[in-house]
């Protein structure tokens, strides 16, 4: 199988608590390359424009006030079967129902604030990638 690309996001409540470090070497470890990483805050805009397909839910303005309450690192990391072998990494959204040893496991505080995104198709991947970064920053 050909290396493809996940984008992820380390949320607000992760660089807060600051497990920057320990979340990428978890990534790192389980095989995942890192081709761009940058440390950034997302405006009102931004995150409703990132999240606009929860537009109608209820949880809708709650994601945008946290997503914007401190800075997340973007990246973008590269693998065979990256976006389904991340998602499996990082574990149910729910941390409590995550399995032993995940990011969300180990990381999450609650539903809402839990630690990272994780890109849900090969499609959604290259739009979010494309979304925080520019073509010169996309290795």
């Amino acid at each position: 199988m050909a290396q493809n690309r996940t984008f992820t996001m380390l949320k607000p409540d992760a660089v807060a608590n600051g497990h920057i470090g320990a979340i990428l070497e978890k990534i790192n470890v389980s095989g995942f390359r890192i081709v761009a990483l940058k440390m950034t805050q997302l405006t009102k805009a931004d995150a409703e424009a990132f999240y606009a397909v929860h537009a109608e839910r209820a949880f809708y303005g709650e994601l945008v006030d946290y997503m914007t309450e401190g800075p997340i690192v973007a990246v973008i990391l590269e693998k065979e079967n990256a976006v389904e072998d991340f998602r499996t990494l990082i574990g149910a959204t729910n941390p409590a129902e995550a399995a032993e040893g995940t990011i969300r496991k180990m990381y999450a505080e609650s539903i809402s604030a839990n630690a990272v995104h994780g890109s849900d198709s090969d499609e959604n991947a290259a739009l979010e990638a494309a979304f925080h970064f520019a073509g010169k920053e996309n290795f």
